[in-house]
């Protein structure tokens, strides 16, 4: 059968719950953990906002770093970062030894934890605060005291824009903003300030690197420091954050690397809503092909944020009347969520070696596809495809399975999932659909949906949505009304499928098996 691939530990940020045990036990009962969002004040948005306490990881982090190492991811790393962190901690706990095995692994231990939206909120605190910083610097040199082309000028050059005095009273705010930047670019002291400026930069290094470069960042402060305050100029806009950069897509799997001591490729698949899925795929493939002995796989997003939330319900895909949309029912639209999911997977048979007990299920195979089709709309054949390769590499037939987990958006896209599904499977497989519960994150919701699969298989009993029978879709119902509602029922000693469908048109399908000796 060639190497087979377990998983050995898991951890979960999401809605309601801060860790994988309350994940687990949130999971029993039928309610949704969605919650109002108001990010604009007053709305109607529901939305799934995670549970998590970054200080719940202070004790682990310190008893490995000096004490500073907590603070500065603390203060530099934004949601999702953090998110992972605590996911990878949790997944750790459950085989003890696994940090040590990801340490000694030199190059065979890798980590692949992708990000559907990356850092949201420090790009958008970033950008608020340099346009607020733009408009100050250019209003401080447009002022007629510092500028004398404009002290000078008699009349208007053919290329200003117009004066704000002549604008319409709601136009007027930008009809300044665009005076300011013309003006403040004629500032023969802007230029003058420029060039003390240089002077201050052009400053270099001296003697040994280290103690020289120190000694030169505090020099060019303080002489920055006297520059500002002999023009009396407001901070530069170009002081944007270094947040920014701190925070990039592939900023929480290096994270991860570096609390772990992990040496092996550390990088982040984007993948939209596929992202675990790919994710788990490229992990299989390394360790299939004896390049990795163990992987950390998982997926990240930040917290719902006004950008998201928006453009969510401007893409018609979000549901807006204040009352939960579950899956398979109304198809009014979705709810935006954020957190994390973090396993480690591994060959089994080196990690049952090294006495590390598997969780949950066996992933067999995943499949992965593009529809070449549209950006949003899904098609039938792009699913398909991943479908059939997933089958295909697991060695499996359509009558083999025994459940499966929609991707099921609560938009009129889950009548065409479900149509294509019933294409290939027979109308025994039980069908679970959990946006309701937990809403969807970007990246990381097809993890936590696949999480609650193997869970529900560790304890032999499928765990209930917040679909109630009588709300199922008449249309829907009419395909396919084999599907597990707000009751929980026997987990089918059977194989196991999920799958994923991205923004993009990318598709990851996850087929899993019972665990074997």
């Amino acid at each position: 059968m060639g190497v087979r691939v377990g998983v050995f530990g898991w951890g979960i940020v999401a809605p309601k719950s801060p860790n994988i045990g309350a994940f687990e036990k949130n999971l029993e009962s039928s309610e949704t953990w969605l919650t109002p969002f108001n990010g604009f004040g007053p709305d109607n948005f529901l939305a799934g906002v995670p549970q998590f306490d970054f200080a719940d990881y202070r004790e682990w982090i310190n008893a490995r770093f000096a004490p500073r190492h907590y603070q500065n991811l603390a203060e530099k790393m934004d949601t999702p970062a953090l998110y992972a962190i605590g996911a990878f901690i949790q997944a750790l706990s459950q085989n003890p030894g696994l940090e040590t095995e990801l340490k000694e692994l030199g190059t065979a231990a890798q980590v692949y934890v992708g990000t559907g939206l990356g850092s949201l909120s420090s790009i958008y605190d970033a950008s608020i605060q340099h346009y607020e910083a733009q408009k100050r610097w250019d209003k401080f040199w447009a002022a007629p005291e510092r500028n004398a082309a404009v002290r000078e000028a008699t009349t208007l050059p053919e290329d200003a824009p117009p004066s704000p005095d002549s604008a319409p009273e709601n136009d007027r705010p930008l009809a300044e903003q665009a005076w300011n930047r013309y003006w403040m670019a004629k500032s023969a002291d802007l230029h003058s300030y420029l060039k003390e400026l240089s002077e201050v930069e052009s400053l270099i290094l001296a003697g040994e690197v280290e103690v020289g470069k120190l000694n030169a960042i505090r020099e060019k402060e303080k002489r920055r420091a006297k520059l500002q305050e002999k023009w009396g100029a407001p901070e530069p806009p170009w002081k944007v954050s270094a947040n920014v950069i701190w925070n990039i897509h592939n900023t929480p799997a290096a994270q991860i690397s570096i609390l772990a001591k992990i040496h092996g490729l550390a990088f982040a698949p984007v993948a939209a809503c596929s992202t675990f899925g790919v994710s788990l795929k490229l992990a299989m493939s390394a360790i299939q092909s004896g390049e990795a002995k163990l992987v950390v796989v998982g997926a990240t997003d930040p917290p719902p944020h006004p950008l998201t939330v928006g453009s969510f319900f401007s893409g018609r895909v979000l549901s807006a009347d204040g009352s939960v949309s579950v899956p398979l029912t109304r198809m009014q639209g979705t709810h935006v969520a954020g957190g994390s999911v973090v396993w480690i997977v591994g060959d089994m048979d080196y990690c049952l070696s090294k006495g590390f007990k598997p969780l949950g299920m066996e992933p067999l195979a995943v499949g992965v596809s593009s529809d070449a089709h549209h950006i949003i709309t899904p098609s039938a054949e792009g699913p398909t495809i991943a479908m059939k390769e997933a089958l295909a590499h697991a060695g499996a037939a359509p009558e083999d399975m025994g459940t499966w987990d929609l991707h099921a958006t609560a938009t009129p896209g889950d009548f065409s999932e479900v149509s294509t599904f019933r294409t290939l499977f027979p109308d025994s497989v039980l069908v679970t659909a959990r946006k309701g519960t937990f809403g969807h994150g970007m990246s990381a919701g097809g993890g936590w949906e696949l999480t609650a699969q193997y869970l529900g298989y560790q304890r032999g009993r499928l765990y209930p949505t917040p679909l109630a029978q009588a709300e199922l879709n008449a249309s829907i119902a009419a395909v396919h009304d084999r599907i597990v509602f707000d009751a929980s029922c026997a987990a089918p000693q059977r194989l196991g499928g999920k799958l994923s469908m991205g923004i993009g048109g990318v598709n990851a399908c996850v087929i899993s098996g019972p665990l074997r000796p």
